[in-house]
């Protein structure tokens, strides 16, 4: 079907929201038991789109952002820590329907919900990818 600005084919693959929340669901289903008991209150989400005002990783300007972590890594957490909001992990259904077909769409899924818990777990943008989660 062509894009209606341009009348070029559209790229982007489509799943109903459903479909991509069972997605999500998949991947987090696909954890090692042993990790997905760490995970306590951590809230997992899926928005469409990042907000503009939304930063960027470290590194190239014209990086794509497929997920978000917010909060504090395990890693950093004191005895004290407590009383505090969930962390956020959210993930972009826009740039990934946008950036991969449907055949790709589960595993990437899957790499982008892996990389946020890394980044739970205390894991760089650089040792993630040395684990190939990049």
């Amino acid at each position: 079907m062509p894009d209606i600005l341009t009348g070029l084919p559209c790229t982007i693959t489509r799943v109903r929201t459903q479909d991509f929340y069972e997605l999500v669901e998949s991947a987090l289903e696909g954890l090692p038991p042993e990790l997905a008991e760490l995970l306590d209150n951590v809230a997992i989400v899926v928005e469409d789109w990042p907000e503009y005002s939304t930063p960027l990783a470290p590194g190239k300007a014209d990086d794509v952002l497929y997920g978000l972590y917010e909060g504090v890594p395990l890693t950093e957490r004191t005895a004290g820590y407590h009383g505090f909001l969930p962390d956020k992990i959210t993930i972009f259904r826009g740039p990934l329907e946008r950036d991969f077909r449907h055949e790709e769409l589960e595993e990437q899924v899957r790499v982008t919900v892996v990389h946020e818990i890394a980044h739970h777990f205390g894991l760089d943008e650089d040792r993630i990818a040395e684990l190939g989660w990049g």
